[in-house]
């Protein structure tokens, strides 16, 4: 299996905000490279066609991606196969859709352009993973940020997505960690658990005592 891993940002960010996240897998034997696209700006469609054709170009790599990314590199998957495709992970990934962009969109004056055009696939998330596809998701439990203010969960959340929204049939695993969702990207937690991943096709949940 290939070790390269491709990193895939969220809504409102940029590629380097995976760079830590890069520099752990790197010192974990993996040889990663950063996805950036414009959030807000560009097109769905035009984010995985070119998502798709970063994977084409190494067959076999693995995804980490935050948020929105792993709805899109899910979307990319099913373009380039499954067997084309190494593990997936998916950190704070809307799944299920995000009640979040859809409050943002609804009560908050010009909520569609904080969206994006990628609010359509926010709100709808992904159905099911595909079949044969391994995807792991690490959801945050630290209700802190903008997105559980406006969406006012009544679950377990990390202060933009809630927990049951990070799950979807066919995921192949699925681990809670001490982070909120921005912290995802920071969190030794996450970077252990995604680094697990990779490597084994699941998570050891024997030793996730907060995992719910």
């Amino acid at each position: 299996m290939s070790n390269r891993v491709l990193l895939v940002h969220g809504l409102w960010m940029r590629s380097f905000s995976m760079l830590w996240l890069a520099n752990r897998l790197r010192g974990q034997g993996f040889d990663t490279e950063l996805f950036g696209y414009y959030s807000l700006l560009q097109d769905t469609d035009e984010i995985i066609a070119r998502l798709a054709g970063a994977l084409q170009e190494h067959p076999g790599s693995h995804v980490v991606a935050h948020s929105l990314g792993g709805l899109l590199s899910l979307r990319a998957a099913e373009q380039v196969g499954v067997e084309n495709i190494g593990r997936i992970v998916c950190l704070g990934s809307p799944l299920a859709g995000s009640q979040a962009a859809a409050s943002i969109v609804s009560k908050i004056p010009a909520g569609a352009t904080l969206v994006g055009h990628n609010r359509a696939l926010l709100a709808a998330g992904i159905g099911q993973i595909p079949a044969g596809l391994q995807v792991g998701a690490v959801a945050g439990c630290v209700p802190r940020g903008l997105g559980g203010v406006v969406a006012h969960f009544a679950c377990e959340h990390d202060g933009t997505v809630a927990i049951p929204e990070t799950r979807v049939p066919g995921l192949t695993d699925h681990v809670v960690v001490h982070a909120s969702h921005t912290g995802l990207l920071f969190s030794d937690a996450a970077a252990h658990r995604t680094t697990e991943f990779l490597r084994e096709g699941r998570f050891e949940h024997a030793v996730e005592a907060g995992a719910v």
